[in-house]
């Protein structure tokens, strides 16, 4: 054959031998979309059954409710001093405020100790549930008929039990469960009754909703308080509006729309009220320094009084104002003044002696005290804010918090820094009362006259004025203390009550569904892709280009199914159960089976086209099942409706697939390898439906087929035939199974070798190759049997090799 010869057959679709190439392994998007096309009932079964498991997961899950609330943390204000007069007092309401952080109270609103509070009152730590349609339904307010108390459960131990109506108002306790230990024994009781029970002592009581009977059995079920302050305080979420605003968001998820509503409505109540509690302990302080000082000063204002009106019985004294009035005018002023330096002294000195004293530690300071020097009234208001954030610290940690001892020491030093600026406001009083009593000293020795008796009632009655001024400022204080008392308003103000949706916000319908048909779609996806990427077998003509033997062509899979066919009945059940590879080459037949025969039948013919004689073609395949038959059988016909006169040998001894087209019984090649009485003109059998067309059965199948092989008939029956036919076809066995094929290769001018796509191992290829270039077999060439059809094109997209007739024939091809 010559170079242009070859050259025109791999323009036809045969691999030139001059040249090795690997095959590429790699999976492009739009064949990897053919083959999901391919498998589009995979994607409508899993899409199918995980919408249903979507379905089945909506209608367990019990649907739950986002309730919604907002809060305003009103603006920070100013501490600000009452005057002494009591209309400055009621015009400024006697309200003592502070500053406000707004994180604080963002953590204080998700205080674990907060939630025990809402816990405790709404009785949250015990639920109740009732059979529903497909999950249990929780009961609550309006819904729930009856309540449950446990008389002997602590806050750490949990316990259930079940709750049957009975017939005449009763029912019965069953199924106890307390701290994990299970008890059998049931209880019957009344609504109201004290019931012993493996729970404990407990009383059911029917609630304001009972409506005098109910049907379904109740699921009573205790935790323990911390679990349920752990589990309603994970489903709370609360914060910040913006960075900017001092408005709380509070929203909390639950099952039951009016259990939400009320946690939130609950969770602000208890948090005003710990706030207001909190505010108010400044004016308890300040009530009980008031109160004890008005009780000494009252007691020494009478003692002075009691010495005046003594001494001035016992001497009989005058009215000195008239001898004297010249200079008490003067004596007047400067008594006025030492009586009010006098005051603010005596006050000074007390916080310091206050401030000084061991049981002061960690105790608010008595606001309010009137003394106008230094700043010693806003040092005392901005320690008693920080005295109050300790002591809150300290009840929600302890003691050792890196955060307190911080805190400690800042006041120390605030309590040092008051002591400081007290001892010089009380020099400074010092030296003015010094200055003005050496006045009033030079005032009062003007008056000669005075009797001795009256500069003893001027200093008594000095001493009575200071009482005097002094317990009407400390009443003034106390009714001003008692108006803040009265007047502190909360610092919340409600925006947005709890309210929301009556859609539930889980779970979410319209995302499960998505989720499930992208997984639906997903998992299809990656099984085909794996499959795909961990198949071994050849799938197409672009796996055999790497090899250097000639492509005969390839013939696409006939009959629907025949794949699947092929993996759930092997060849010899289908065999056995009569069922014969069908020859669908027919006359002036154009469909896409006929015409991959006609390519292969062409190609053949260039490959033989230089010899002159009959031809002697064997056709064999590297595993079972390949198809081999089916292959040469139409290949036989397809050369027979040319007009040519074809004769098809079954050498496969042992299966004598190709001999059922001819029915058993008839002597064959066997029996004629066996016998010196047959002759060969006696074998062949017309195939009926191709007059030109004739099969040599293997008549009886021998116990050594080998043996007979070797038997030199063989070579005579084939000398004889060449005179017949114009070409002669063997159906072999898989080569290197049994050393048949090897002897009957021999006798062959040409070997065609049969691959199944989706059957033969690409690690199988490297040995076609060696069997070729060794020439083990003349004359051998390569068609690729059983390629899928896709879309109408056959040939596997995939490896670039189709043809475009536009049929749409699900073929595929039977084994031999």
């Amino acid at each position: 054959m010559t170079e242009n010869d070859i050259n025109l057959i791999n323009s036809n679709g045969v691999s030139s031998p001059s040249r090795v190439r690997q095959g590429d392994d790699f999976l492009s998007v739009q064949d990897f979309l053919y083959m999901c096309l391919g498998k589009w009932y995979w994607f409508l079964i899993s899409v199918a059954v995980l919408v249903g498991l979507a379905v089945v997961y909506i209608l367990r899950t019990p649907p739950e409710y986002t309730r919604s609330a907002s809060i305003l943390i009103k603006e920070e204000g100013k501490g600000q001093s009452l005057s002494g007069d009591v209309s400055s007092a009621f015009a400024n309401m006697g309200l003592i405020q502070s500053n406000t952080n707004v994180n604080n109270e963002v953590l204080a609103l998700q205080s674990p100790s907060v939630m025990a509070d809402v816990v405790r009152r709404l009785h949250l730590d015990v639920s109740y549930k009732v059979d529903g349609g497909f999950y249990e339904r929780v009961l609550y307010g309006r819904s729930l008929p009856v309540s449950v108390n446990f008389l002997d459960l602590n806050d750490n131990e949990s316990a259930s039990f079940t709750i049957i109506p009975s017939d005449g108002g009763g029912f019965r306790l069953s199924d106890f469960i307390r701290s994990g230990e299970e008890s059998y024994l049931s209880v019957d009781g009344s609504y109201g009754d004290t019931l012993s029970t493996p729970a404990g002592r407990l009383v059911v009581t029917t609630t304001a909703y009972y409506a005098g009977t109910f049907t379904d059995e109740v699921y009573v079920s205790r935790s323990t308080l911390h679990g349920a302050v752990g589990r309603y305080s994970r489903l709370l979420n609360v914060g910040l509006a913006n960075e900017d605003a001092t408005i709380i968001n509070l929203s909390i998820t639950d099952e039951c729309v009016q259990r939400a509503e009320d946690i939130l409505n609950t969770l602000i109540s208890v948090y005003n009220e710990n706030w207001l509690k909190d505010k108010n302990q400044i004016a308890v302080s300040t009530s009980m320094f008031i109160n004890e000082r008005l009780g000494v000063i009252e007691r020494e204002l009478g003692s002075v009084d009691e010495d005046i009106s003594s001494y001035k019985s016992e001497h009989l004294l005058p009215d000195l104002e008239a001898a004297s009035s010249m200079y008490m005018s003067q004596s007047q002023q400067v008594s006025s003044q030492i009586l009010d330096l006098n005051t603010q002294l005596s006050m000074a000195r007390y916080i310091r002696s206050y401030l000084t004293s061991g049981g002061s530690s960690n105790q608010l300071l008595p606001a309010n005290s009137g003394i106008s020097g230094g700043n010693i009234e806003s040092q005392i208001s901005e320690y008693n804010t920080m005295q109050l954030q300790r002591n809150n610290l300290v009840a929600n940690s302890s003691e050792e918090n890196p955060l307190v001892k911080d805190m400690d020491n800042a006041l120390r030093a605030m309590r040092e820094a008051i002591v400081t600026s007290i001892d010089n406001l009380v020099v400074t009083l010092n030296t003015q009362i010094s200055t003005l009593e050496q006045s009033e000293r030079q005032t009062t020795e003007r008056i000669a006259a005075s009797p001795s008796q009256a500069r003893y009632l001027l200093s008594v009655e000095r001493q009575q004025k200071v009482k005097e001024a002094l317990y009407l400022f400390l009443l003034e204080k106390r009714e001003e203390n008692e108006l803040s008392q009265a007047f502190t308003a909360y610092n919340t103000r409600i925006i947005t009550p709890p309210t929301g949706s009556m859609e539930p916000t889980s779970p979410v319908k319209r995302n499960i569904f998505l989720i499930a048909i992208v997984l639906g779609l997903l998992i299809p996806l990656g099984i085909i892709f794996v499959r795909e990427m961990l198949n071994t077998a050849i799938r197409g003509r672009k796996d055999i280009e790497g090899l250097s033997v000639p492509f005969a062509g390839e013939i696409p899979q006939y009959g629907k199914g025949g794949r699947i066919r092929r993996r759930l009945l092997p060849a010899r059940k289908r065999k056995k159960a009569g069922e014969l590879p069908k020859i669908v080459v027919k006359a002036k037949s154009r469909d896409v089976v006929n015409e991959a025969f006609r390519v292969v039948r062409t190609n053949l013919e260039f490959m033989m086209g230089g010899e002159s004689g009959s031809r002697v073609v064997m056709v064999t395949s590297m595993n079972p099942d390949s198809g081999k038959t089916f292959v040469i059988s139409n290949l036989a016909a397809s050369f027979a409706v040319k007009g040519k006169k074809v004769v098809l040998i079954d050498l496969d001894l042992r299966k004598a697939t190709l001999s059922g087209y001819v029915g058993k019984g008839k002597p064959g090649i066997s029996n004629y390898l066996a016998s010196q009485d047959i002759s060969a003109g006696d074998l062949a059998v017309n195939s009926k439906s191709f007059p030109s067309l004739d099969i040599i059965p293997v008549g009886t199948v021998p116990p050594n087929p080998t043996e007979l092989l070797f038997s030199e008939r063989l070579e005579e029956l084939l000398s004889y035939l060449k005179g017949e036919y114009d070409y002669i076809f063997m159906d072999c066995p898989p080569v290197e199974i049994v050393a048949d094929t090897a002897i009957i290769g021999g006798h062959a001018d040409h070997t065609l070798f049969v691959a199944r796509a989706g059957l033969l191992d690409k690690r199988m290829l490297p040995e076609i190759e060696r069997l070729y270039s060794e020439g083990k077999y003349s004359g051998m060439s390569l068609i690729l049997n059983g390629t899928e059809v896709a879309h109408g094109r056959y040939g596997y997209r995939k490896y670039g090799y189709s043809y475009s007739y536009g049929y749409n024939y699900g073929y595929g091809s039977y084994e031999g």
